[in-house]
């Protein structure tokens, strides 16, 4: 399979001061005049901040590294972890057509992707949501045919199944990865022959799956920020599994409702709460449910002031100046009440760990690009609103 660079490129790349800091990082750990050893995990943080690698991307590491840009487009167009293209802002969804997975059905798997998301490869979906490619072996033979979505295998996939995925996963849920036929792992599909002592019965998923889950690691990143898509593990119906009553966790959390219950006064409904978050949190690490978890006191949440509207004496601010927040992200601000840099400069932990977790579609951004220190340093040098009319006006 060809691989080429986009025929659209944007200007220019340049990594975050965050992404920088860290790339000049990796480039110690080699051996000075061996610093071109850091190409593959520097060409990986461009595509994480960016969602793809642009040329422009792949020249910056480049000069970095002190290497011919060609190179460089050597290492990028090799691996088909490397997107050299633009990708759907929800996920690309990369399908296995080796040998294995062509006997086993994978031209099927190619047809919903062609029938849902868009005829030709590399091509992003008319609602902006989803990209497909065809891939070389990604090494999951034994549960032919797959797909790799992020950084995850959906395996022992049939055509419907793979529908099923990609309607799931356009509707903000995370199907658990791994086989999709009720197989545990790579055992055969009759059942295990040998070994069968081996795995215990109340071990749910195979190591690969339950570290994807304890991880929530499939993210995408775009316009350089991250937003995880599909923020936490969600089991589809016919996965779910009731709670044990007989499970110390399960009782223990009976008990804690039990009291609340009884529970009166102010402090004492306070208290109540943080438990009830402490317990939600241990109930979604339990069970996969949506939303971020709430387990320690740093990660508790408040609500930030807000305002019905922006007030009288001033204008909006443009919080589109602050980096990580796009036109689709100030308008979610907006609903929140937030119009002032003051406002979100004056956020606390609580408040900040309320927007990362409440900001839909963009969660762990504000924390990520340092809202607060941006608006901050964008409130002292604002211009006055008098200059503001008249900077709009000549533009």
């Amino acid at each position: 399979m060809l691989r080429r660079l986009s025929p659209e490129q944007p200007d220019h790349f340049e990594f975050t001061a965050a992404n920088r800091e860290w790339a000049e990082a990796q480039m110690t750990k080699f051996p000075e005049g061996r610093q071109a050893s850091a190409v593959i995990p520097l060409l990986w943080r461009a595509q994480e901040q960016e969602g793809w690698l642009s040329r422009p991307a792949i020249e910056t590491v480049a000069e970095m590294l002190g290497m011919a840009y060609i190179r460089v487009l050597e290492v990028a167009t090799f691996y088909f972890m490397f997107q050299l293209h633009p990708v759907g802002q929800v996920a690309n969804i990369q399908v296995c057509g080796t040998t294995t997975c062509m006997i086993c059905g994978s031209g099927d798997l190619i047809r919903v992707c062609r029938e849902k998301i868009a005829p030709t490869p590399h091509t992003v979906s008319a609602d902006g949501k989803f990209s497909w490619e065809e891939v070389e072996c990604l090494g999951a033979c034994t549960n032919a045919p797959m797909v790799q979505i992020g950084k995850d295998f959906y395996e022992d996939l049939t055509a419907e199944k793979l529908s099923s995925l990609i309607d799931a996963i356009g509707a903000g849920q995370v199907p658990v990865p791994g086989p999709q036929n009720g197989r545990f792992s790579s055992e055969p599909v009759t059942g295990l022959t040998a070994l069968t002592e081996v795995r215990s019965d109340d071990v749910e998923l195979n190591a690969s799956a339950a570290r994807a889950v304890e991880l929530h690691d499939t993210v995408r990143r775009i316009d350089g920020m991250e937003v995880p898509i599909l923020t936490k593990w969600q089991r589809s119906p016919d996965q779910e599994t009731p709670p044990n009553e007989n499970d110390p966790k399960v009782q223990e959390e009976a008990e804690r409702a039990s009291d609340r219950a009884g529970e009166k006064g102010a402090d004492e409904a306070a208290t109540a709460d943080e438990d009830r978050i402490k317990g939600e949190g241990e109930r979604e690490n339990e069970h996969f449910g949506s939303g971020p978890a709430l387990t320690t006191d740093s990660q508790r949440a408040r609500r930030p002031e807000s305002l019905d509207n922006p007030r009288e004496d001033s204008p909006t601010d443009d919080l589109k100046r602050i980096n990580g927040v796009d036109a689709e992200v100030e308008k979610k601000l907006n609903g929140m009440g937030i119009w002032h840099f003051d406002q979100i400069a004056g956020w606390g932990p609580e408040e900040l760990a309320w927007v990362d977790q409440n900001l839909e579609g963009f969660s762990g951004r504000a924390s990520k690009d340092d809202w607060v220190g941006q608006a901050g340093k964008l409130g002292e040098t604002e211009i006055s609103p008098s200059d503001a009319k008249d900077d709009k006006t000549s533009t």
